[in-house]
């Protein structure tokens, strides 16, 4: 049986940021990956890939874009 080990330190403590990128390191790719897999699982669930978010927003036009439709007559933004 797999004996459970919990270790308790001071997030600021430089010496135990060192010995958790030293056992990281020391694992091979495809275990970091699995890892990373997993605590993804954890907090996404089961899905198979994260969700896409896109957001569309409108921007106040600039001043140099006013004094451009201005001068030109049109506006710069519009690429028709």
């Amino acid at each position: 049986m797999i004996q459970k080990v919990v270790k308790k330190r001071h997030l600021k403590n430089q010496d135990s940021v060192r010995e958790d990128l030293a056992y990281w390191l020391s694992k091979r790719p495809e275990e970091r990956i699995a890892a990373v897999e997993h605590l993804r699982r954890q907090y996404f669930g089961d899905s198979a890939r994260l969700q896409r978010v896109a957001r569309v927003i409108q921007r106040p036009k600039s001043q140099i874009c006013n004094l451009a439709e201005e001068i030109v007559g049109a506006d710069p933004n519009n690429r028709e």
